[in-house]
């Protein structure tokens, strides 16, 4: 009987395991080296979720009291949000050039300009100024996003979502503190001089400061672009080969549609949130709560998400996030407008859907592309995403004036179509083989 080794199939286990054997080094240097990335991504996003949530629950209230106007508390946002889509492809490149980590360090280091901006601002009365200083400010949330790619680079092979989730889960600790640090900074800026509705932004200034020399001193990432396991990355394409690449594939469409809706949903809800309460005369700490509810429900479940993802697929997690993101808006439609239990509960079921969407299309992007258009290809999206919540933010603040908070949450239902669309378009085409 011959020797089963010498047959085909034994032949090729052996190539198998001679590859393995081969590979093993580079596995086990991957898991001995890529937790101290990993761990510095976590500190820097639990850094970063204290100096955006810090500002992001007051930035509104500030312009709509330097303004007059509640229409400039949805486009001092939209600020914010347009500026973090307006770094988002620099930031790409640069990290394409010369790494993550430096792009990391630029982007916390512009939203540490923005805040001295916002400073300024306050202290001058200038609303020209404060939009200026909020839109350097998205530059953090822009960063704090590209970490989660940075996340599935560091990461063994076969726990990229998960990395991914758990880098966006430490976020939840500095951004649930970061909003309940609204009074204390407030307090604590009248002390000092400054405009309270400014103070919480003290906190924003020293956590962006801390963020920025982590990330340039501390953090090390490998080539953008290039996951564990894989061969050292080609000559990225250009940023318009790649979106035309991508364009082609319907699953990773549904994965950049998947993103773009998920986020422009919760931006355009969640930003109008704080002006809402303001104006049925609910506290300045009752905001902060609030939004500290949305924000664990952003990242508290993220960790289950990405495990869902590595398990039953991103696809199937971003089908659960529009089911979430649907019900939260239903429940915010129907609500009493003074209800801060059911205004509590919408956000929160606000911020787990967008956590599904977020990390399904991010994972499935990531697994559906080459690894030349990946790079490009993830700053192309952010920016889409960014923009697109950036006109979500606008026109939620002239929702909000001539229909309440109801109008804003049946807008929200009407983005889900496309993620539905291209959803069961991209289920058909691998049905089709």
């Amino acid at each position: 009987m011959a020797d089963p080794r010498t047959t085909d199939a034994g032949t090729t286990d052996a190539r198998i395991a001679g590859r393995a054997s081969a590979a093993a080094p580079r596995r086990r240097l991957s898991r001995r080296s890529g937790w101290m990335p990993l761990a510095l991504l976590i500190v820097n996003q639990l850094l970063a979720g204290v100096g955006v949530a810090s500002g992001i629950a007051v930035g509104g209230l500030l312009a709509e009291q330097l303004s007059g106007t509640v229409t400039m508390a949805g486009l001092a946002q939209t600020s914010s949000v347009l500026g973090a889509g307006l770094v988002a492809i620099p930031l790409a490149r640069l990290a394409t050039r010369v790494g993550r980590h430096w792009a990391l360090a630029t982007g916390y280091a512009l939203a540490l300009v923005g805040t001295l901006l916002v400073f300024v601002a306050s202290a001058t009365g200038s609303i020209a100024i404060l939009l200026i200083g909020l839109a350097a400010f998205g530059a953090a949330s822009a960063a704090g996003l590209q970490a989660r790619f940075a996340a599935t680079e560091v990461a063994s092979k076969g726990f990229e979502a998960r990395s991914m989730s758990v880098v966006l889960w430490a976020t939840t600790l500095g951004s649930v503190a970061g909003p309940n640090l609204s009074q204390l900074g407030s307090d604590l800026g009248r002390s000092l001089g400054i405009e309270p509705l400014a103070g919480p932004y003290l906190f924003s200034g020293v956590a962006f400061a801390l963020s920025t020399l982590l990330a340039a001193a501390f953090l090390r990432t490998p080539p953008a672009g290039q996951l564990a396991g894989e061969a050292a990355p080609a000559a990225p394409l250009g940023l318009r080969a790649a979106v035309r690449i991508a364009l082609r594939q319907p699953q990773a469409v549904f994965a950049i549609v998947a993103i773009v809706c998920s986020h422009t949903i919760m931006v355009g809800v969640m930003v109008m949130t704080p002006v809402h309460m303001n104006h049925q005369g609910m506290s300045l700490g009752l905001v902060g709560l609030v939004i500290s509810v949305h924000i664990v429900g952003m990242y508290g479940a993220s960790p289950l998400m990405g495990w869902l993802a590595d398990r039953v697929g991103p696809a199937r997690v971003i089908f659960i996030g529009v089911a979430i993101l649907g019900l939260a808006a239903v429940i915010g439609a129907l609500l009493a407008p003074d209800d801060m239990i059911g205004l509590s509960l919408a956000l929160g079921l606000l911020g787990l859907g967008w956590s599904a969407g977020m990390i399904g299309g991010s994972a499935l992007l990531t697994r559906t592309v080459e690894q030349r258009i990946r790079v490009p290809l993830q700053g192309a999206t952010d920016a889409a995403m960014n923009l697109a919540a950036a006109m979500a933010a606008a026109a939620s603040g002239l929702l909000l004036a001539w229909g309440g908070f109801a109008a804003v949450n049946v807008v929200a239902m009407l983005v889900l179509i496309p993620m539905i669309v291209f959803g069961l378009r991209a289920r058909a085409h691998l049905a089709r083989g």
